[in-house]
């Protein structure tokens, strides 16, 4: 399972951000403002460095811990009578429900926003921003995600549709495409869509701490931090953090230093600025 759940992961992965990435080109939403060869440097570069760093730390991953974990009869579903696709459900939205209270936490206290400013620091919102994170925000990621298959009790397979949907719904809904209104409206019932989730990379920190979900949309309706639109509309809005809008500074060097040396500006929602 361990190759094909690797073939099968980065061929999802090329697939997407291939079709996202012509999708921009051939109609984008907004102007980008940024030097797109430096800025797709340090986005793919950090990406890299992230997945090696997993591969190390991780080599059996989630789903190798899932294999695990189910022969052992560990984790909540695996004490219940679930038929399988049941319980495949159920997983796949447990774990997403788990990646968005993360979400939240990591906005809330200013230790945690430190490390995943590098995200909202973007001064451009692409395909590339979908998996621009910090490499410890990565791990601590990952940490999460093993804890939480392990209580779970989440199948190897469950956990593979997970992460797969997470990345590239992930680099869908980072993507700067031009979806009609309509269409929006009615896919966003169903999945974050780029309009629904652009709003959240919006330099106004109502705006910043709102739209939290990256593969399921209706958490953000049932906890109160939905927000339809950017204030000032998709192409009117400005995109990464106030402090930080110096395109000049935004290197890869900077995006490893900047939870050591960054100004966490007013956004998170507990603490004092600094």
């Amino acid at each position: 399972m361990s190759e094909k759940e690797g073939i099968i992961r980065l061929t999802v992965f090329f697939l997407v951000f291939i079709v996202m990435t012509a999708w921009e080109v051939i109609s984008p939403k907004r102007q980008l403002i940024t030097n797109k060869p430096r800025r797709w440097f340090s986005n793919l570069t950090i990406t890299i460095l992230n997945t090696i760093m997993v591969r190390i730390l991780f080599p059996t991953g989630a789903v190798g811990l899932a294999f695990a974990i189910t022969g052992k009869g560990w984790g909540i579903l695996n004490l219940t009578d679930l038929p399988g696709w049941i319980g495949i459900i159920v997983a796949v939205a447990a774990l997403d429900f788990i990646i968005y209270i993360q979400h939240v936490v990591f906005h809330t206290f200013p230790i945690l926003w430190r490390i995943h400013m590098v995200h909202h620091a973007d001064l451009d919102i692409d395909v590339t921003t979908g998996n621009r994170f910090h490499p410890i925000e990565i791990l601590l990621s990952m940490v999460i995600k093993i804890v939480s298959v392990a209580l779970i009790g989440a199948s190897p397979l469950s956990v593979l549709i997970f992460e797969v949907l997470l990345n590239a719904t992930s680099m869908f809904n980072h993507s700067n495409v031009n979806m009609p209104v309509g269409i929006d409206r009615i896919l966003r019932l169903m999945v974050v869509t780029p309009d629904m989730h652009r709003t959240h990379h919006s330099v106004i920190r109502q705006e910043t701490n709102s739209n939290f979900g990256f593969n399921i949309p209706w958490w953000d309706r049932i906890f109160g931090t939905y927000r339809p639109d950017p204030a000032e509309g998709h192409k009117g809005m400005t995109i990464g953090l106030n402090q930080f809008q110096n395109p000049d500074q935004h290197t890869l060097i900077w995006m490893l230093t900047l939870p050591l040396a960054g100004d966490t500006g007013n956004y998170p929602s507990k603490g004092e600025r600094g």
